[in-house]
């Protein structure tokens, strides 16, 4: 049989495989390969939908929203559960102005509600006229009570406002804070019901402070201050009749402090895994975290605007500055979350195919490779640090950024100052390892360019 016949029998492709070679033919089976895949591809209207991607998108969205409200659950619990927590976080209040100088008003009134300087010398005054007195003289001595009530009023005010700015004020503040949250814990938790209900409010007991303040006069040399007898006045705090519904949230809150922020990290992670681009996926993570603290930030700022438009012009910046002493930890966690997800979606960004990214890395490299040439590198390379590092190189950088993320776990309230910090850190650890990488010098040079590559 003729090869012409041949050909006629086994048709064009028969033809065109016999004049092939053997890396032609395999280059023409995968293109063929291709060709079948595309065919098979759905059209670009009919795309199918992926549905791990799907959960992914929806397990980031929701860790995402999870996160402001892990840190909303975690400060509002540590600020109702941690007895020392709320020592610290309300003690700096007594130290405003503002503050001082509102719980010296109500102080001085109930002083002088129980010492009423004027009654006391209109009865001396009339004590003496019934001694025999000249009624001219009785008159002029009754004209002068008001004046001098006015004057002791104003020693008495003095007087106080110096007890309330004085540090034994501010500790009795702190024992009274400690037993009246104490107390409050308590009810909350179930546990006992030891806390002072007046006409159905919940209220903080004055007394302490109303004996220091009679002490304090006394001690000045206000004698009459020590008529004062043993009193309880009290300030309202809130209504009683929600003592049932705080339990239910506080039990609510508990368990929101202790899990949710468990299930937003594990929400995260399974998004990521499932995620088809990871880094895409790692970068979404951070810009969620600092739009979720931007959100929860506005909304301390309206929560602010509407306690103080809601009190009466007086006390709206005693209120307002109470309020900013408050949430101040809140806000700090907030800084500190928000500079973190910026690092994580900024380190997400420069490990990718962008353009700025490729050149930062490049720039880097170039640079750590200009400090290692050289006898350097052949130290490195004829070593055993260099080959060992390059065998472990990924394990290596994996352990690095396994220990910034323990060391950041392990800190005590971290600040956004101490995130930029380890980042840093990082980054020259990250650089360290690079620098130590050098494949062996026995290598073959194919190997060494694309190890350097």
């Amino acid at each position: 049989m003729s090869q012409s016949s041949a050909v006629d029998k086994g048709g064009p492709g028969a033809a065109t495989a016999a004049v092939l070679g053997d890396s032609e033919r395999r280059e023409l089976e995968r293109l063929r390969q291709e060709v079948a895949r595309l065919r098979a591809a759905p059209p670009p209207g009919r795309r199918r939908i992926r549905w791990a991607s799907l959960a992914a998108g929806m397990l980031l969205v929701l860790g995402c929203l999870g996160v402001p409200a892990s840190v909303l659950a975690v400060w509002t619990h540590r600020l109702v559960t941690d007895n020392d927590r709320f020592v610290a976080t309300v003690s700096p209040v007594i130290q405003d102005p503002l503050v001082q100088s509102a719980l010296a008003n109500r102080i001085s009134t109930e002083v002088l509600g129980y010492v009423d300087v004027q009654q006391i010398a209109d009865e001396a005054i009339d004590a003496l006229a019934v001694q025999g007195m000249r009624p001219q003289l009785v008159d002029r001595l009754h004209d002068l009570t008001g004046p001098l009530a006015a004057g002791v009023a104003g020693l008495v005010h003095d007087r106080v406002g110096q007890l309330v700015a004085s540090e034994e004020f501010t500790a009795a503040w702190n024992r009274a804070l400690d037993v009246t949250h104490e107390q409050a814990n308590a009810v909350l938790s179930g546990e006992a019901a030891a806390i002072a209900i007046n006409n159905g409010m919940v209220v903080l007991d004055l007394g302490p402070f109303i004996a220091a303040a009679k002490q304090q006069l006394v001690d000045s040399g206000f004698g009459a201050a020590a008529r004062i007898p043993d009193v309880h006045p009290t300030v309202d705090l809130f209504a009683a009749r929600t003592l049932v519904r705080a339990q239910t949230a506080y039990q609510a809150l508990d368990a929101a402090a202790t899990w949710l922020p468990w299930i937003t990290l594990l929400l995260l992670v399974a998004g990521v895994s499932l995620a088809r681009h990871r880094r895409r996926a790692v970068l979404g993570v951070g810009l969620g975290v600092v739009a979720g603290m931007l959100v929860l930030a506005a909304a301390l700022m309206v929560g602010r605007a509407l306690l103080v438009s809601g009190v009466p012009a007086p006390g709206a910046a005693a209120a307002a500055q109470t309020y900013d002493v408050l949430v101040r930890f809140l806000r700090d966690a907030l800084r500190t979350l928000a500079v973190l997800g910026l690092v994580i979606a900024l380190g997400a960004y420069l490990v990718g195919p962008a353009a700025g990214a490729v050149s930062s890395r490049a720039a880097l490299g170039r640079g750590i490779t200009s400090l290692r040439r050289g006898r350097i590198a052949e130290a490195l390379g004829s070593g055993p640090v260099g080959p060992f590092v390059h065998a472990h190189l990924r394990l290596l950088q994996m352990t690095v950024l396994g220990l910034a993320v323990l060391v950041f776990v392990l800190l005590d309230r971290p600040t956004g100052l101490d995130v930029l910090l380890l980042a840093f850190a990082l980054v020259v650890a990250l650089g360290v390892i690079k620098f130590l990488d050098q494949v062996p010098e026995q290598a073959r040079p194919g190997e060494v360019l694309l190890a350097e590559h």
